[in-house]
């Protein structure tokens, strides 16, 4: 028994993580694949967006697939759709065969993101979730930062293609594991809210892609409008969800204040927190002139510190419950932003970022495992797989807002292309230009802090969980 739930982790934090790494992998690598396929960085911007818009927007509609049909099998055929999706992503001859692509990988990730944590609710009791969410959260939350990391080592070392070939054997061995070890446990028949699913699908496509033209162009009616209009379709939204029988989203869940807050103060978490290792590639690359590969080097400590504690925080949030190893953890990253906006210079020693970079490390471990542990455990169970998918939405929304705070403050001292080009990494800057940018960067690291700020406050307030029942198995 405690064999077979070992290998259901294993299989579960590896789809996590491939989906999480491949959200952010090809950020540094960019560049280089701009050049090789001809493209413009403008159009190969997409590369990115096209992932994290599909992810954010079929997250929530593919759990609440699970719920009806099979959050195992909707997960292992997640694995499959991926796996095809980064060997047709190395196989690229276009920038438009990749952006699309990308498509395809962005939906087997989001399978697979929508049902991962349900599948652990379903298999592991609430006294013993806490440790499984330390160990998934590592794949999820460190993965979508490690993928800089990933994006540039591998750029610089083999070439760009192999950040998605590298997928395809592990695809393949965990895609037999996980039809083998990974069943379905409970599944609810539920009706399709097809009416909520296009509602909230078009809401959050239009608002995605709104923020992202806003990131990339500024402030104009051709982003303003479907940004307005994202927004607006959210009431009918909340209207619809209140006559249907099965709903997409039901509001009735929100009354757990422990699972509310939870919820939000994901979404905050990995808007504020993700935006600071986007500025920080930014401040690396364009004002200390470092490769992607030596920029990406001196992030690793704080990602292995995370590596090596999330489990152990996870077991933590077991015993006492999440809101204290959560909150500490949020304000652990809400003081890492809080140093970056003071000491972030044109001389700033390296190894004081290593240092940083740990703390983050730190901070990270304590509030994921916790946090997703709190969501999950306050979940009623015909919810798991829409609630899950519904975490991962938020998460993943939280990345591309990050995304778009980090261009569009940074980018009030210098013009936005300059912002861009940096992000992008193909622009070094020197002199006055420098010196202003780096004025950009703390008051966007600043931003950074009012929003952990909040989400600190989120997870303070979420009360005191009980988890009393017994085990029924062991990691």
């Amino acid at each position: 028994m405690a064999s077979n739930k070992s290998l259901l982790l294993v299989v579960v934090v590896l789809g996590v993580l491939m989906g999480a790494v491949d959200s952010t992998i090809v950020i540094l690598a960019l560049p280089t694949i701009v050049t090789d396929l001809h493209s413009d960085l403008f159009t190969m911007i997409w590369i990115i967006l096209i992932y994290l818009l599909e992810v954010a927007v079929l997250t929530t509609q593919l759990g609440r697939l699970g719920d009806s049909y099979g959050r195992a099998r909707i997960y292992n055929l997640g694995f499959i759709v991926f796996t095809i999706g980064s060997a047709l992503c190395g196989a690229s001859p276009s920038a438009y065969f990749l952006i699309g692509s990308r498509g395809v990988q962005a939906l087997g990730a989001s399978m697979m993101q929508a049902n991962s944590g349900a599948i652990i609710s379903d298999n592991f009791p609430p006294n013993t979730r806490g440790k499984a969410f330390g160990y998934t959260s590592i794949g999820w939350n460190v993965g979508a930062i490690l993928g800089i990391v990933l994006g540039g080592i591998i750029t610089t070392l083999i070439g760009w293609r192999y950040i998605f070939y590298i997928n395809v054997p592990i695809g393949i061995a965990a895609s037999i594991l996980g039809f083998k070890v990974v069943k379905d446990v409970n599944k609810v028949k539920r009706d399709i809210d097809i009416y909520g699913i296009l509602l909230f699908g078009s809401s959050l496509a239009l608002i995605t892609y709104g923020s992202a033209d806003i990131a990339g162009e500024g402030l104009a009616l051709k982003n303003e409008i479907p940004l307005t209009i994202g927004l607006l379709l959210l009431i009918p939204f909340v209207i619809v969800e209140q006559r249907v029988k099965s709903p997409l989203i039901d509001f009735k869940i929100f009354k757990n204040r422990v699972l509310t807050s939870s919820l939000f103060a994901s979404f905050l978490q990995s808007t504020g927190y993700l935006s600071t290792a986007f500025l920080l590639i930014m401040y690396l690359q364009g004002i200390r002139g470092l490769s992607p590969l030596n920029a990406s080097l001196l992030l690793v400590p704080g990602y292995v510190i995370a590596g090596m504690i999330g489990p152990l925080a996870g077991r933590l949030s077991d015993k006492i419950g999440s809101r204290i190893p959560a909150t500490i953890g949020i304000g652990l990253m809400a003081f890492v932003s809080f140093l970056y906006s003071h000491l972030l210079s044109l001389t700033t020693p390296l190894i004081d970022i290593i240092f940083i970079s740990v703390i983050g490390g730190i901070g990270s471990s304590l509030f994921y495992p916790a946090n997703n542990s709190a969501v999950m455990a306050n979940t009623p169970k015909h919810a798991y797989g829409s609630v899950s998918g519904m975490l991962r939405t938020l998460s993943n929304t939280g990345i591309l807002l990050s995304y778009v705070i980090s261009i569009t403050v940074a980018s009030l001292t210098v013009p936005r292309y300059v912002a861009f080009e940096v992000f992008l990494g193909t622009s070094d800057l020197i002199g006055g230009v420098a010196t202003k940018f780096i004025t950009g960067l703390h008051s966007a690291f600043l931003v950074s802090v009012g929003i952990l700020a909040v989400a600190l406050v989120l997870s303070a307030i979420r009360g005191k969980e009980i988890r009393a029942q017994a085990s029924e198995g062991t990691v």
